[in-house]
């Protein structure tokens, strides 16, 4: 089992090769990637140092599955040819997310659909995996009608530029001037808010909120869901936060609710008030589970919820998901 990892470098392929490392894939031969400038450098599994290879190199190997995260245009050229040669290649940037022939996989939800035929699978946003993980249950049972969706973004979901910004502007405000800023973000994200991420596209909503509103519709496998969205940065590392009004056409129980979220895998449930539990993007940091909580009625309307939904972005938003796809295809002879 030869396994390529293009984008080996950088934030979340160093965390795919820590996932892969945890969760004891029977690899026989791993195959760090990268941009050729990057060719020769060392990556660390296992113990042991592995050299990076060019993207024409890796699809030389042939390898059973290519797990991809060096950005869309990068995938849009490389990923088909890794497909020619038999690679299942699993991406995860937005490049083939809603192409209608290609399957959005969220493991827990939709595996199943998973075929032979699939050579190029994607992996969802980060921000629409964590959400999904806890709709789709509640969705079999109640259905949901429309769902209002306010995020809290970390810095690492930008890359690791972003974090460095952050970091300086930290420093700075200790000791003013002493670390370089190199900014990314338009304006500052230390002591800030920014309600954009990613640029603006359609109807000025950004491509971060348009993933939101559209990527659970596919994944969940039902047009009819009516999603809205504000994408909001924040000054936070790692993890992501989530503010979740949903409407649902049918009554539900608040304490149902409650034991379908905590007996779905994947999903933890941390929802009490009375002691103070409740998500965190601290907590959740280095997790690959989806942590609720805040459960409560909306008392404005009917048959409506408000959660609270967080995720480690890097992980289960990202590494985690693409390897859990990689042990499903192993698993079920797909590969």
């Amino acid at each position: 089992m030869k396994i390529a990892v293009v984008g080996a470098t950088g934030m979340v392929g160093q965390v795919m090769l820590k996932v892969l490392e945890e969760r004891n894939l029977p690899i026989t031969e791993l195959i760090p990637v990268a941009s050729e400038k990057s060719v020769g450098k060392k990556v660390s599994y296992k113990g042991k140092e592995f050299s990076i290879v060019s993207m024409d190199t890796a699809i030389s190997m042939k390898p059973e599955i290519a797990i991809f995260s060096a950005g869309g245009n990068t995938s849009l050229e490389y990923a088909p040819k890794f497909a020619e040669v038999g690679t299942v290649v699993i991406d995860n940037s937005s490049a083939w997310r809603m192409d209608p022939t290609k399957k959005l996989v969220v493991p827990e939800i939709n595996a199943s659909e998973l075929t032979k035929e699939d050579k190029i699978i994607a992996n969802p946003n980060c921000s629409t995996i964590q959400m999904v993980m806890v709709l789709n249950p509640l969705h079999k049972k109640y259905k949901i009608k429309r769902v209002i969706v306010s995020t809290y973004q970390s810095v690492s979901g930008t890359g690791k530029a972003a974090v460095d910004q952050l970091n300086a502007e930290i420093a700075n405000a200790v000791n003013p001037g002493s670390v370089e800023v190199n900014a990314v973000y338009p304006y500052q994200i230390f002591k800030n808010a920014l309600p954009q991420c990613d640029v603006f596209y359609t109807d000025d909503y950004t491509k971060e909120e348009l993933k939101l509103m559209n990527e659970p519709k596919k994944i969940m496998g039902d047009d009819s869901l009516k999603i809205t969205a504000t994408a909001v940065r924040i000054p936070v590392q790692g993890g992501h936060s989530e503010s979740v009004n949903v409407e649902f056409e049918n009554e539900f129980d608040l304490a149902e609710v409650k034991e379908i979220l905590a007996n779905t895998p994947g999903v933890v449930l941390q929802d009490d008030v009375e002691n103070k539990v409740y998500p965190m993007c601290f907590y959740s940091e280095g997790k690959d589970e989806v942590f609720v909580g805040r459960i409560r009625r909306d008392i404005s309307q009917p048959n409506t919820l408000n959660c609270w939904i967080v995720a480690d972005n890097l992980r289960k938003g990202a590494a985690t998901n693409a390897v859990q796809i990689a042990e499903y295809l192993i698993a079920n002879g797909l590969v």
